[in-house]
């Protein structure tokens, strides 16, 4: 343990402009992301499309960034992940700036897959190359910080590309940030670096499976409960960030520009917040409890479930940006510490595929099906209550959390 600590204090510094440089990376991730539920009126407009068909272009980005995220997970074990990082930055950059180009509805599903395809190796690369440079002391606030940037990307994806497309057309805002995030990757080619004394691996994680990874995981019950409850709260997550711009558009006969703004900004600044304090909060309970990082985040997720609720049950506009903050800060506490929480009941030469099996469930089974689910119930109820609905998600995944906690007390006791 000794030596971890002097590996990552040696970093100095540098270690906290990693994570800013990865901060500007990962807002680019999200804004390329959240191009198209800012603009989905217009487009509804131009190619005519259903509520169902409007989930699906929102699904296809989740379904092939679910499956293929384990074996880019495995990949960026295998290979630096500075290559992993900045080649899948101008892969998706470029696919983004392409978007513009479609011309239908089928060709607009296929270009949202393959951006799901080239974002794939961001988050098992980033969060792993974050957690060795920082140790137990600091790794949830480092990841809490480099998730603000997720926040940071959702406000300004949706709100500037709403602003870009009611003045110039939908198809612009994704030649703009397509553009950016190709410039953003030349830049830091020069200056981000892999840690000086990368953890040692033992040559059998080289040649393990990945169906050797899954069993690891299966089998330690602390680290299922904290998959599925993150599958939980991703599906809760797709649908709010989804939905709610065309949700604040519709139910409340707001401009294009307003609707972004206000659903995006209220709940990423809250997650922004959310994000510092639940960071600073699970490094403070995990020094003093052996899962206080999943505590923090058990706790948030179940203070948001009466803002999901209330978000989509109310009449009132201004009671409903009060409830996208309210959900916004608690799922920031929760977000802070997704990937901490996992490697701390995981081992580190698995770091990569953990993330892209994480990936894959929270993506493929949560952010992959719930927006197709909530476009349904819409058509038959309301989209109102379909948002609603989906606090009862939350409700389950609290309860995985508080399941994970005890187990992983209980395992250590029992190591003890």
């Amino acid at each position: 343990m000794t030596g971890s600590i002097e590996r990552h204090d040696s970093a100095g510094a540098y270690k906290w402009w990693v994570v800013a440089m990865l901060w500007t990376i990962v807002f680019f991730n999200y804004a390329d992301r959240q191009a198209l539920s800012a603009v989905i009126p217009l487009i509804r407009g131009e190619l005519h499309l259903s509520p169902h068909e409007e989930g699906i272009i929102g699904a296809a980005f989740a379904w092939v960034y679910g499956l293929c995220s384990p074996f880019a997970g495995r990949l960026v074990d295998r290979i630096r992940r500075r290559t992993a990082i900045l080649g899948g930055l101008q892969i998706w950059s470029v696919i983004c700036a392409a978007t513009a180009f479609a011309p239908g509805f089928g060709s607009l599903v296929a270009f949202r897959a393959a951006e799901g395809l080239g974002e794939t190796t961001y988050f098992p690369g980033s969060v792993s190359l974050i957690s060795d440079y920082h140790d137990q002391r600091t790794r949830s606030r480092a990841l809490g910080f480099h998730q603000t940037g997720v926040y940071a990307g959702v406000v300004g994806g949706t709100t500037i590309a709403a602003v870009i497309g009611q003045h110039y057309g939908w198809r612009v805002p994704f030649v703009v940030f397509g553009g950016m995030g190709m410039l953003l990757a030349v830049v830091l080619f020069f200056v981000l670096k892999e840690p000086a004394q990368r953890e040692k691996r033992r040559p059998a994680d080289d040649s393990m499976s990945l169906l050797a990874v899954v069993r690891e995981i299966v089998v330690t019950p602390s680290a299922m409960y904290l998959l599925l409850a993150f599958v939980c709260a991703n599906a809760v997550a797709s649908v709010l960030l989804f939905w709610l711009p065309t949700y604040v558009h519709d139910r409340f006969h707001q401009t294009l520009a307003f609707s972004g703004l206000s659903a995006s900004f209220f709940a990423q600044f809250g997650s922004f917040a959310g994000a510092v304090i639940g960071g600073y909060g699970a490094d403070i309970a995990n020094l003093r409890t052996r899962s206080g990082r999943i505590f923090v985040q058990a706790f948030g997720l179940l203070c948001g479930v009466p803002f999901v609720a209330l978000a989509g049950l109310t009449h009132s506009l201004s009671i409903v940006l009060v409830a996208f903050f309210g959900w916004g800060l608690f799922k920031g506490m929760y977000e802070a510490s997704i990937f901490a929480s996992m490697f701390d009941v995981t081992r580190p030469a698995i770091r990569g595929s953990v993330v892209g099996l994480m990936n894959m469930a929270g993506w493929l089974f949560g952010a992959g099906t719930a927006p197709v689910i909530i476009g349904y119930i819409a058509e038959q109820t309301s989209l109102g209550t379909a948002i609603a609905s989906a606090a009862l998600v939350y409700v389950v995944a609290g309860a995985l959390l508080i399941a994970a906690a005890v187990r992983n007390r209980r395992v250590v006791a029992t190591v003890a």
